[in-house]
């Protein structure tokens, strides 16, 4: 008897699971998540080779590449418009798989679309959240069920085989297992998200990073022009300190996040910004609107299992939005959590087997990211030459950028080298239940 395996979260890392567990032989899997349903909601994301990779093995490529940009380029700008640095990406660095801009809610509407047609209607549960967990002295969990109305309607408790937390950074599941670790703790930077309607000939064809050591923007497309629509969704993050912005007191890690608020309270901070011919007070100007959230992250957890318990995704290595590892690592946890179920028949071995596989080099990566990652360029070249300069490599040699970008990929396993091996987590066909 197979068993059956309960994911608190339907988001990317949640909906993963879901498919990679089936795929590994785990038909008996329910996901239950607080949304009544699956929106097109959000802003934009980056999924590096090794992410494509594995929704490549899960045969869900196809669906997700539809609606999504292959990014071909990053770039990094000094505040001042001079580039620091331009790197190939995807296919042009000579991976075996694209790197993916897209939506979230493009995302997750295909994953949801796969797991209702591969696991079933029933197996995607919305409306509903964990809210709480006991463990058993079997290990077990015994899960306490909340509706989003407060009602009770059928089951309010579950006690699955195995409990999955995917519930992002203020998961339940989480704060179960650690009692009292509190609020995710924040830096002091705030970040504005949305996404806008651009001329294609104003998007740009590539994916750029800017600002100096206090002040950033992230801008990319998500969407390709068509005939139909000529235009491009392009996405767009900015960050600063809260200091330095009026009223930001009113924003604060407690209960606002994600407020929506005008574009206009915080334009006028990146006027003049231009890079290579995208202007970003005009994408900012294309928005119907904006949220504003505190840039939070997680501590490193010193364990992720507790008997048939575990975590992944956020709930598990929340780090700060650098580098394009948030939904990235969210997948490759999905499928190596799945590999480890069917390689041990002991689900309370397999999740430990998971864990030590991932939580150390998650933990390195969570930490890196607060050091800034690759984005660290930017703050060197400020540092050097704060007013701007006329030859980068004057300022930061191109060894120098070289190591800071190579260091990065290997901290993640997203070198070239390590994902052209292929995927490490296929199961033998032996393995299967």
């Amino acid at each position: 008897m197979t068993p059956h395996i309960l994911i608190a979260g339907g988001g990317i890392a949640g909906l993963t699971a879901a498919l990679a567990l089936h795929a590994a032989g785990f038909p008996h899997v329910t996901v239950v998540e607080a949304a009544p349903g699956i929106r097109p909601v959000g802003a934009g994301l980056n999924l590096m080779p090794n992410a494509v990779r594995e929704l490549d093995a899960l045969g869900v490529l196809d669906e997700v590449e539809a609606g999504a940009v292959r990014t071909r380029e990053l770039r990094y700008y000094h505040r001042s418009g001079g580039l620091i640095s331009r790197e190939a990406r995807g296919l042009r660095a000579g991976y075996r798989w694209p790197q993916l801009s897209v939506h979230r809610g493009h995302l997750q509407f295909v994953l949801a679309e796969a797991v209702r047609e591969r696991l079933g209607p029933a197996a995607l549960v919305g409306g509903v959240r964990v809210s709480g967990l006991d463990l058993l002295p079997d290990g077990r969990p015994r899960v306490r069920l909340e509706h989003r109305d407060g009602a009770t309607r059928g089951l309010t408790s579950l006690r699955p085989d195995v409990l999955i937390g995917a519930d992002g950074i203020r998961s339940t599941v989480r704060a179960a297992l650690n009692p009292g670790e509190g609020e995710p703790p924040w830096n002091g930077m705030l970040v504005w998200r949305g996404v806008s309607r651009v001329d294609a000939r104003r998007a740009g064809s590539f994916m750029f990073i800017a600002g100096d050591d206090r002040q950033k923007a992230v801008v990319y497309p998500v969407s390709e022009p068509t005939l139909r629509r000529p235009d491009t969704l392009v996405n767009w993050a900015l960050a600063m300190p809260a200091d330095r912005i009026a009223n930001a007191s009113s924003t604060s890690t407690r209960g606002d996040w994600n407020r929506p608020v005008p574009v206009d309270s915080f334009l006028h901070h990146y006027e003049g910004w231009e890079f290579d011919g995208v202007s970003v007070p005009d994408v900012l100007r294309a928005a119907d609107g904006a949220f504003v959230y505190p840039m939070v992250d997680r501590e490193p957890l010193t364990r992720w299992t507790h008997g048939r318990t575990t975590l992944i995704g956020d709930a598990a290595h929340a780090m700060y939005p650098i580098g394009s590892n948030g939904a990235t690592q969210s997948i490759v946890d999905a499928r190596a959590l799945a590999h480890a179920m069917a390689l041990h028949r002991d689900p309370a071995e397999a999740l430990a087997a998971y864990e030590g596989e991932r939580r150390p080099a998650m933990t390195e990566l969570q930490r890196a990211n607060r050091r800034l990652g690759p984005e660290i360029v930017i703050n060197l070249a400020h540092r050097r030459a704060p007013g701007g300069f006329t030859d980068i490599d004057d300022v930061i040699p191109p060894h120098e950028r070289a190591d800071i970008a190579a260091r990065y990929a290997l901290t993640g396993a997203f070198d070239p080298a390590t994902v052209n091996l292929g995927s490490p987590y296929e199961v033998p066909v032996s393995a299967l239940p």
